[in-house]
């Protein structure tokens, strides 16, 4: 099966670890992922800037450990980003910002992008949100 992921929730709320293990699940099971797509407040699990408490997980890392182990397509609501200052080179000079905190593996990019995904995806798992 073929699982389009969408993420809406930041890296702290439980949602985004369940959406971790469930990609992680799907494919070990034998299934693809034709994307990932992190938007609303899921755009800060794609985020190099968040600084997690030692005595928690540290999902933007695993998250991005995850899709650069299995090279996943993995797409950053552009909007959603800009929104929230989750800026990638590119953008941070367009709009004369200092802070970088999205690189590789991430891409920023539209919404179509989601429903491209849908297009191909058999099935449209989201995460988070409200």
């Amino acid at each position: 099966m073929k699982f389009a992921i969408a993420l809406f929730s930041a890296a702290h709320a439980p949602s985004s670890r369940r959406a971790l293990l469930f990609a992680q699940a799907a494919l070990a099971g034998g299934h693809e992922i034709v994307r990932l797509f992190f938007y609303q407040d899921g755009v800060y699990n794609a985020s190099g800037s968040v600084v997690t408490p030692q005595d928690e997980q540290d999902l933007p890392k695993q998250w991005r450990n995850f899709v650069t182990e299995h090279q996943l397509d993995a797409v950053v609501c552009i909007a959603a980003a800009l929104r929230r200052g989750v800026l990638n080179e590119e953008e941070a000079q367009r709009y004369q910002r200092e802070a970088v905190a999205v690189g590789a593996p991430w891409e920023l990019s539209g919404l179509g992008q989601l429903h491209d995904a849908v297009q191909d995806a058999d099935r449209l798992i989201c995460f988070g949100g409200a």
